[in-house]
């Protein structure tokens, strides 16, 4: 019988229709995750992984399991897994897109929101007894109805966040590798040279995947392009975003105020300085945190699962 390493405790529900087809070895902890010697040796017999974005997944672990034959992550994203390394051992790799794009929409406008209008710093201070009085200019914020926001990587979710953004008026521009004409049409989109929607926009969404050409894609030169009232958002690698340049932008008070959910090393070291920002709204990687998307994303790696075993091809296959 064919075994099956996941790198996560899950529920039930979802692992039982496996058990009956493959020996399940599952690890203990659904907030603890595997180091990655105890990957490697959790993974030396298994012939599927079923992981996580946090587990590493390198050439050096592809190469040490001859037995593997498919790599299904727990994600749209799959940067933690050297895609080539498993293209040329013959070991299939496959994501869960689609399902979550409605959900990462929203929790990206939500974030979008907090970080305009200061909600957590707000929060913070009210639970810690700091609102003694009421000032006119008090926990004042940006205006969201109206203004300018701009979209670097126009995909499906920046495309479900633009169709949001219309909802509050906003002028949608957008930068991406290719032009999207049609959704120009229909949504009314814009589509600008990067440089000119840094320079333009009052919100700026990072919705691009991390690649080498994106990695650092903002860096001291693209903040200092930015208005002085503007907001950065990042939902989609932290490795996107120069994190100490990000940090002097916003102490200097070059830029507004930035809202994360990714960050350069996951999870946060306790000492990263942005954390230590009142203009910083900071959230734990939970784009796609629904009950609902998250159970539909599992359920797409099961699927994924039993096509390779049944010489069928994964509907979400990476390589």
């Amino acid at each position: 019988m064919n075994k099956i390493l996941i790198t996560r405790k899950l529920p039930d529900e979802v692992v039982k229709p496996l058990k009956d087809k493959f020996e399940i070895k599952m690890w203990h902890s659904d907030d603890v995750q595997m180091t990655y010697e105890e990957l490697k040796s959790e993974a030396k017999d298994v012939q599927a992984i079923w992981t996580m974005l946090s587990d590493k997944v390198d050439r050096a672990l592809i190469e040490s399991l001859p037995n593997l034959k498919v790599i299904s992550n727990l994600g749209v994203g799959y940067n933690n897994i050297d895609v080539e390394a498993a293209k040329e051992h013959g070991v299939i790799v496959t994501n869960t897109p689609g399902v979550l794009t409605e959900t990462t929409a929203d929790l990206t406008f939500s974030l979008l929101l907090a970080s305009a209008r200061r909600i957590t710093e707000a929060e913070r201070d009210l639970r810690a007894g700091f609102w003694k009085s009421r000032s006119p200019m008090q926990y004042t914020g940006m205006d969201v109805f109206g203004a300018t926001l701009g979209i670097i990587g126009m995909g499906r979710i920046g495309e479900a966040v633009a169709r949001r953004a219309k909802g509050f008026d906003m002028n949608v521009l957008y930068h991406n590798r290719t032009r999207k004409i049609e959704a120009e049409k229909e949504f009314g989109f814009t589509y600008a040279e990067l440089d000119a929607l840094l320079q333009e926009s009052d919100f700026i969404v990072l919705l691009t995947p991390l690649t080498p050409e994106t990695k650092g894609l903002i860096g001291e030169r693209e903040l200092d392009l930015m208005k002085e009232t503007a907001t950065i958002i990042n939902v989609a690698r932290g490795g996107i975003i120069d994190e100490k340049a990000l940090y002097d932008a916003l102490k200097t008070n070059k830029i507004w105020a930035a809202g994360l959910d990714v960050f350069e090393t996951e999870p946060v070291p306790m000492d990263n300085p942005l954390l230590t920002l009142p203009n910083v709204t900071v959230l734990p990687h939970i784009g796609s945190a629904s009950v609902r998307t998250r159970l539909a994303m599992m359920q797409m790696n099961v699927e994924a699962i039993e096509a390779v075993f049944e010489n069928k091809e994964p509907e979400n296959r990476v390589v």
